[in-house]
C-alpha cells in the first residue's frame, strides 16, 4: 500500500486532554480508571470516565447534536490545535478533497436511554428527542463534519471494537483510488448504561480495575475516548520523524457472535496481511500494542494468534488497564498512543498487571522500555470476530 501521513492527531480519553496529558501519564504509568459513579449505574466496577463533558456547550447552531457522545467528540476536536490544522489541510487540497472516516459502536445511545426515563404517558418518547442527531450512528460524522467545516466523502463504521482502527483502511481506499487527498479519521465512544450493563450481563465486568494478559484476570473496564488522526498523501518522501502508516490488515472470523476463535486465526490473518502491505517480516517490528481487554478467551486467543506470527522475542502489552476498553474508540486511540510512542522513544507498559498468564508466551511488558521504536503493529478486534491490524512507522 502507499504509505499515508499522520500529519496530525490528537487525543482525549480519562488518562488526560490532549497529547502532552496523555503522554505524561503514560511516562508515569498513571491509570484513570476509578469507581464507578456514573449515572445511575449499580455495578461494583471500575470505568475509565472523562470528567467535565456535562460542562461542554456546542457551538452556537448545533444544539440538535447535543450528546454525550457528540460533546467529548467537541472535547477531542478542541485539542492540540486540530481544528486548525484540518482547516490548513482544507485549504491545502480544497474542502472537498478531505474526507471522513469515523468509528463509534453505540453512537449516542444514552441520549435514547435518557428518553426513555421521560417518555410521555402514552409511551411516547418526548417531543423534544432527536434521535438523528444525538443516537443515529452518523450523527456523529455530521456533527463533526460541521465542526471541521469539510465536504469530502464521510461514513461511521460500528464493527464494535475494531471500528475506528478499519476506518484507516477505509480513508486509505479512497485516498489510493484518487477519490480524496486527505482524511479525518477517529474514534468516539462514551459511557452508557447499555454497555455497562449488557457486558456485566455477559459476566464480561471486572470488579477491580482491568488486568490484561494476567493469569487471574476477570474481565473488562469499560471506558470512553475521542481520538482522531489527520492522514494526507505525501507529497513526497516524508521527512525523518514523520509518523506514517504503511501497513493494514483486515479479516473476519465468522466463528461467533460474541467470541473469538480460540487460536485466534482471524487475528492471524489480520496481522499477516498488516506485514505484507508494509512488506515487512514479523522480525521487523519493534512492539505491538495488544487489544488486550482483560477477559480470559480474549487474551488467550490474541497471546495464540501473536505467537504464531511473532514468536516468543517481540515485546507487548495492553494499554487497556490505563484507559479502559474504549470500545468504537479503542482503535485510533491506541493508534495515537502507537504514534506517541514512535515518536518519544519507549514502549509502554501495562498497567494492573501483576502475573502474566504463563501460557504467554512473548514478551509481555508491565513497565515502560525506553528503547528506539522504528515500527509497531497495533491490534484492534472487535465482536463477532471483527479484526483490523496497523503497521505504524517513524520516517527516517
Amino acid at each position: 500500500m502507499t504509505p499515508l501521513a499522520l500529519t496530525h492527531l490528537t487525543a482525549t480519553s480519562s488518562i488526560g486532554r490532549g497529547l502532552a496529558e496523555t503522554l505524561q501519564s503514560l511516562t508515569d504509568l498513571r491509570s484513570g480508571l476509578a469507581p464507578c459513579t456514573f449515572e445511575t449505574v449499580r455495578l461494583e466496577t471500575h470505568v475509565g470516565e472523562v470528567p467535565g463533558l456535562d460542562e461542554v456547550r456546542l457551538p452556537p447552531g448545533l444544539a440538535r447534536f447535543d450528546s454525550r457522545n457528540n460533546r467529548l467528540a467537541l472535547l477531542g476536536l478542541s485539542q492540540d490545535g486540530f481544528i486548525e490544522a484540518v482547516a490548513g489541510c482544507a485549504g491545502r487540497w480544497g474542502r472537498h478533497r478531505v474526507g471522513l472516516f469515523l468509528g463509534t459502536s453505540t453512537s449516542g445511545i444514552l441520549e435514547t436511554e435518557i428518553a426513555y426515563r421521560h417518555r410521555e404517558p402514552g409511551g411516547a418518547l418526548p417531543a423534544g428527542f432527536d434521535y438523528a442527531g444525538t443516537h443515529n450512528a452518523y450523527a456523529l460524522a455530521a456533527f463533526v463534519r460541521r465542526v471541521l467545516a469539510i465536504e469530502g466523502p464521510a461514513a461511521v463504521t460500528c464493527t464494535a471494537c475494531s471500528s475506528s482502527a478499519k476506518v484507516f483502511g477505509s480513508a486509505q481506499r479512497m485516498i489510493e483510488a484518487g477519490l480524496i487527498d486527505a482524511a479525518v479519521v477517529g474514534g468516539v465512544d462514551s459511557l452508557c448504561l447499555t454497555t455497562l450493563y449488557g457486558f456485566h450481563s455477559l459476566q464480561l465486568v471486572s470488579r477491580t480495575p482491568c488486568r490484561p494478559f494476567d493469569v487471574e484476570r476477570d474481565g473488562i473496564s469499560i471506558g470512553e475516548a475521542a481520538a482522531f488522526v489527520l492522514l494526507e498523501r505525501p507529497a513526497a518522501a516524508a521527512p525523518a520523524g514523520t509518523i506514517v502508516l504503511t501497513g493494514l490488515g483486515e479479516s473476519s472470523d465468522a466463528w461467533h457472535m460474541s467470541s473469538p476463535h480460540p487460536q485466534g486465526l482471524g487475528a492471524r490473518e489480520a496481522m499477516r496481511q498488516a506485514l505484507a502491505s508494509a512488506s515487512l517480516e514479523p522480525p521487523d517490528i519493534d512492539y505491538i500494542n495488544l487489544h488486550g481487554t482483560g477477559t480470559q478467551s480474549n487474551d488467550r486467543a490474541e497471546g495464540h494468534a501473536v505467537s504464531a506470527v511473532f514468536g516468543a522475542r517481540i515485546a507487548a502489552s495492553s494499554t487497556k488497564g490505563a484507559t479502559g476498553h474504549t470500545l468504537g474508540a479503542a482503535g485510533a486511540l491506541e493508534a495515537v498512543f502507537c504514534a506517541l510512542a514512535l515518536r518519544h522513544g519507549f514502549a509502554p507498559g501495562g498497567l494492573s498487571t501483576s502475573r502474566p498468564d504463563p501460557a504467554v508466551e512473548f514478551d509481555y511488558l508491565r513497565e515502560n522500555r525506553r528503547q528506539g521504536l522504528r515500527r509497531v503493529l497495533s491490534n484492534s478486534f472487535g465482536f463477532g470476530g471483527s479484526n483490523c491490524a496497523l503497521v505504524l512507522e517513524r520516517a527516517g
